[in-house]
């Protein structure tokens, strides 16, 4: 069990993730927002249509591909490069510090403190009647497992599956898949929770969400 109040001591020090912006393709670049400390947005709608700052313009064959900010941030810094100098697909352009929501920040601690079941195949997973419906009118937390539980059906190539449960006993805190979804192999299906672990997990999610500041 990972020490969940150190993990969110470490995150308090830290609360921000660097993603680095790479060339989708080789081409001449034309940075667009190129000054370090300047805020980005990322893709915003019902169905994220609306692309976020632009940051880099990316030439080839005279054709130009914008590439956006993919999150909320600030620039932090950028590659040493010149206007329209030629860059290979997958150099770094340049890094955003984007800091982390409540959200993500329970959902760090949470995948690094819970045991995640992960999908054997690549597919689409359906908890057993049973067992959606006790989820759907009393929540996660009300189902417990233990190893070799019945669990999951998995539909793929048109044929359907039973999938057994094997780890740690304990109860469903988090589900990480939706059932309209394919999943990739080995992505989470689940995060179990010991139930003698169940209330340090609690003490630390309500924690954050009462006390973490988010950044504008």
């Amino acid at each position: 069990m990972v020490d969940v109040k150190t993990l969110l001591q470490e995150l308090r020090e830290e609360p921000y993730e660097k993603i680095v912006i790479r060339a989708p393709h080789a081409g001449t670049v034309e940075f667009v927002s190129s000054t370090p400390g300047t805020r980005v947005v990322g893709p915003s709608g019902t169905w994220k249509e609306k692309p976020g700052t632009l940051l880099i313009r990316l030439e080839r064959e005279k054709n130009k591909k914008p590439i956006y900010a993919p999150q909320k941030g600030e620039i932090m810094a950028l590659a040493d490069l010149k206007p329209g100098e030629f860059v290979q697909a997958g150099q770094e352009l340049m890094t955003i510090r984007h800091y982390l929501t409540r959200e993500e920040v329970i959902g760090r601690i949470l995948r690094q403190s819970l045991f995640l079941f992960l999908a054997p195949e690549k597919g689409r997973y359906y908890f057993i009647p049973d067992v959606d419906i006790k989820i759907k009118t009393k929540g996660s937390q009300s189902v417990a497992v233990e190893e070799g539980l019945e669990l999951f059906i998995l539909s793929r190539m048109k044929r359907e599956t039973a999938i057994r449960y094997t780890g740690p006993s304990g109860i469903i805190y988090a589900i990480y898949f939706d059932t309209n979804d394919s999943v990739e192999r080995e992505s989470p299906l689940i995060g179990v929770c010991p139930e003698d672990q169940l209330g340090q997990i609690q003490e630390v999610v309500s924690r954050v969400q009462s006390d973490w500041e988010e950044q504008d």
